[in-house]
């Protein structure tokens, strides 16, 4: 819908005039021109830093490309040779403490405690308390075989006395009678020193 105040008409005497709100509005010459990116920069300049721009973008594409590329292959590789990301690991491991083991840091600390460990083995302290870790473990050792042959000698006694001969005595007795008195096709087990007969037979006339 055309705006109030402009006329067009082509016969009217007014054409090609602005409305009375367009006419204070100002006008910048250089807005159509293209002001460079920064400020110093010719044309020429500017251009070709797009140029040099868009080349270096292209070439990180066609990198990636490649990185993604070989990455692939590099699997394929691996899963042809059987090595599995546990296996990796663990090589990666191994090549670590290796590179551990022969640092400047790591050999200095072995001296060290070489050292420290030659010191407390040869000093007074150590080796009194060594000494009575092994007087200790033989007095230990003498004990318990002192208790044990002690045990063995009671037991014997207690075997050779007359209560456990007596004992023994009894439990045979009552050996016999069980074991007798099953062959004679009883099952029932008499007291010792029961003669008792058995009780008469009431059966019914």
């Amino acid at each position: 819908m055309d705006s109030p105040g402009q006329d067009i008409n082509l016969n009217s005497p007014n054409k090609g005039q602005l409305p009375d709100f367009m006419i204070d509005v100002p006008v910048d010459p250089g807005v159509a021109a293209q002001t460079p990116a920064v400020e110093g920069l010719t044309e020429v300049e500017e251009e070709e830093l797009r140029t040099e721009l868009a080349k270096v973008e292209e070439e990180i594409i066609t990198l990636r490309q490649v990185l993604a590329a070989k990455e692939r292959h590099c699997g394929e590789l691996k899963r042809r040779l059987g090595l599995s990301a546990l296996g990796e690991l663990k090589q990666n491991l191994s090549k670590s403490w290796h590179d551990v083991q022969v640092s400047n840091a790591y050999v200095k600390t072995s001296e060290k405690l070489g050292e420290w460990n030659e010191k407390v083995t040869q000093s007074d302290l150590y080796r009194k308390t060594q000494e009575t870790l092994s007087q200790a473990g033989q007095k230990t050792s003498a004990a318990l075989s002192t208790m044990g042959s002690a045990i063995s000698r009671k037991l014997g006694d207690m075997r050779n006395s007359a209560t456990f001969k007596s004992f023994e005595d009894r439990v045979g007795t009552i050996k016999s009678k069980v074991v007798g008195g099953r062959e004679n096709g009883s099952d029932s087990i008499c007291s010792p020193g029961s003669a008792d007969p058995p009780l008469p037979d009431h059966s019914p006339f």
